[in-house]
C-alpha cells in the first residue's frame, strides 16, 4: 500500500515517490545553474524592446509630431494676439489721455470764465464806488 505524497511547489521539478524510491536522480530549481541561457534571453529581449519600442514609436510619433505643430502654431498665435493686444492698450491709453486733456481743456476753460466774471464783478463795484464818490456832498470851497 502507497502513502499519497502531496504535490511539489510550484516550478520545482521532481520526480514521483516511486522514483526517489528508485534511486532516480530529481531536477529542482537549484541543480540548474543561476546564468543558463541568460545571454540568449537578453539577445531576445533586446530584440523585443528593440521591436517594441519601434511599434510604439510608428504608433504614437505621427501623432506626436502633429500635436508638436499644432502647439507650435498656437503659440505663434498666441504671440501674434499679444502683440494686437498690446497695441489696442497702447491705443486705448493714448484715448484715455485725450479724454483726460479734453477735461483739463474744459476745467481751464471755466476757471478762466470765472476769473473774468469775478474781474469784471470787481471792476464793476470799483465804478459804483467811484461814481457813489462823485455823488457824495462836497463842501464848497470858500474864495
Amino acid at each position: 500500500m502507497s502513502v499519497p505524497v502531496p504535490p511539489p511547489p510550484d516550478g520545482v521539478l521532481s520526480g514521483t515517490s516511486d522514483s526517489m524510491e528508485a534511486g532516480e536522480p530529481t531536477l529542482g530549481l537549484s541543480d540548474a545553474s543561476p546564468d543558463e541561457g541568460l545571454i540568449e534571453d537578453f539577445a531576445v529581449e533586446d530584440k523585443a524592446v528593440e521591436q517594441l519600442v519601434g511599434g510604439l514609436l510608428s504608433h504614437y510619433l505621427p501623432d506626436l509630431q502633429r500635436s508638436k505643430q499644432a502647439l507650435q502654431e498656437l503659440t505663434q498665435n498666441q504671440v501674434v494676439l499679444l502683440d494686437t493686444l498690446e497695441q489696442e492698450i497702447s491705443k486705448f491709453k493714448e484715448c484715455h489721455s485725450m479724454l483726460d486733456i479734453n477735461a483739463l481743456k474744459r476745467a481751464l476753460k471755466l476757471q478762466q470764465k470765472r476769473q473774468k466774471e469775478e474781474l469784471e464783478r470787481e471792476q464793476q463795484r470799483e465804478k459804483e464806488f467811484e461814481r457813489e464818490k462823485q455823488l457824495t456832498a462836497k463842501p464848497a470851497k470858500r474864495t
